[in-house]
């Protein structure tokens, strides 16, 4: 095994093994995140072919607020601005922290149960019906999920450029958080099939409550691996931090190229939380299909996308992660107007609309899956190298920001179109509409990042 020098120290270098190791915490909470993400919405705020199944109204009646604004996306918003706040705390205290397990793995060893608990939670409401109190019960079930869900993540995805010493390590990094991350996607979205073999035996809702529970402790397990199975001192060995978590992020966001691209990252995850979180209104409402086929379509765009991997890892060296980001903003502006026109309007049976869908995201989906946790890695070592600073903490904090602020307002913006036109599905049908626009916003905010300028100082300095 090849060692590197570093402040004197011998350290080991990411073996594949261990880099498999790695990711499969990935898995564990992208499946926790999925559940919410996905699920959320269509569990407190259900169509009527739901209703007619059996789901349980747990929100109360007359569930709009100011005209647009439904409780659910207050809360969900509340818990996603509360969220902001403490990423650059968790990111300050983990770039300064001097365990002697190092600065990331004891975050995530502390945070992987209570997450875990509090996704699990949010689908348990206390009164069996409509009730204020479920309503304060998921407020503060949801704003403890989020912080958790920050204590883990952001020291985690602070490893990537710690533990990717270098280009091609840190592509394999990418490539394998991205296999990880879509497969928790999808094992989340897996879970109409599952509760709906429960419901041969159990009530809908303890049949999805079971899946959510069972599903969440799957991903408890798989974040617990790279916690007691990677030393991260023996691969690590960096000073902590001495600054405070404001002036950490000021330093952070003073990096022009980083501004850009966060700005961008907004706009994606506002554009795809909107995607997923209505495809399964999508697949019922506009396609008039079974709920179950929501989950057919999104394993097979993750199936596909997964044939795009090596693919995209050669064509990064040779277009670089700008332009092949940029391709991928116009697939996804293209496959949100289409899935806008679904239904009737199309000449197209339901069914094969929906596979094509599959067919035209899946580049996409594999591009982000795997080009911007490494734009991000590249961004923080061209800026160490700048500052002198190792800040990766909390430039992972400020993506997981934007990770969270584009899904607090995807939810916002899902659950209030949802309720225009709910039997004609015209609200889905602008919720389509709208995620194509912020992809194109994305698009035009990305390409005024500076590639050229990031590879070169990394490049010097290696």
């Amino acid at each position: 095994m090849a060692d590197n020098k570093e402040n004197g120290t011998a350290l080991k270098k990411l073996s594949t093994g261990k880099v498999w190791c790695f990711a499969v915490g990935q898995f564990g909470w992208s499946v926790l995140a999925a559940l919410i993400s996905s699920w959320l919405v269509n569990y407190y705020q259900p169509d009527k072919t739901a209703i007619e199944d059996g789901q349980t109204l747990f929100l109360p009646e007359g569930r709009v607020i100011f005209g647009i604004l439904t409780i659910l996306g207050a809360i969900t918003a509340f818990g996603r601005v509360f969220d902001a706040v403490t990423d650059p705390l968790v990111a300050s205290a983990s770039d300064k922290c001097k365990s002697k397990d190092g600065r990331r793995i004891p975050f995530m060893r502390a945070a992987a149960v209570p997450f875990a608990l509090c996704c699990i939670l949010t689908f348990w409401s206390p009164v069996n019906g409509t009730s204020w109190i479920n309503a304060a019960f998921l407020f503060v079930v949801i704003t403890l999920f989020y912080l958790f869900m920050t204590m883990y993540c952001t020291p985690y995805n602070a490893l990537i450029p710690e533990l990717g010493t270098d280009q091609r390590t840190r592509m394999a990094i990418s490539t394998a958080i991205s296999f990880t991350f879509i497969a928790g996607t999808a094992v989340a979205y897996v879970a109409p099939v599952i509760w709906g073999f429960f419901e041969g035996f159990l009530p809908r809702v303890t049949s999805i409550r079971l899946t959510f529970t069972v599903l969440s402790l799957i991903g408890l397990v798989c974040m617990f691996v790279p916690v007691f199975t990677i030393r991260e001192k023996d691969y690590v060995n960096v000073t902590p931090s001495e600054g405070t978590a404001l002036h950490s992020l000021g330093a952070t966001f003073r990096n022009r190229d980083f501004r850009i691209f966060v700005a961008s990252d907004i706009a994606y995850f506002l554009g795809i939380t909107m995607f997923q979180t209505a495809l399964p209104f999508f697949v019922t409402s506009l396609l008039k299909l079974e709920e179950g086929m929501s989950t057919v379509y999104f394993v097979l765009m993750t199936a596909l996308s997964v044939l795009f991997y090596i693919p995209i890892n050669k064509l990064t060296r040779i277009l670089g992660k700008r332009k092949l980001i940029l391709i991928a903003f116009v697939i996804f502006t293209v496959s949100f107007l289409y899935t806008a026109a679904f239904g009737e309007s199309l000449p197209i049976p339901p069914t094969v609309q929906g596979y094509l869908l599959c067919v035209l995201a899946s580049p996409a989906m594999a591009i982000f899956g795997i080009l911007p946790q490494a734009v991000v890695a590249d961004i923080a070592e061209c800026d160490a190298i700048d500052t002198k600073e190792e800040r990766a903490g909390m430039f992972y904090a400020a993506r997981t920001f934007a990770f969270k602020l584009g899904q607090s307002i995807a939810m916002l913006m899902v659950t209030a179109f949802a309720t225009i036109g709910a039997d004609t599905g015209l609200g889905y049908r602008i919720t389509a509409l709208a995620a194509a626009a912020v992809c194109v916003l994305g698009g035009v905010l990305f390409f005024f990042y500076n590639e050229k300028k990031v590879y070169a100082k990394i490049l010097k300095k290696n």
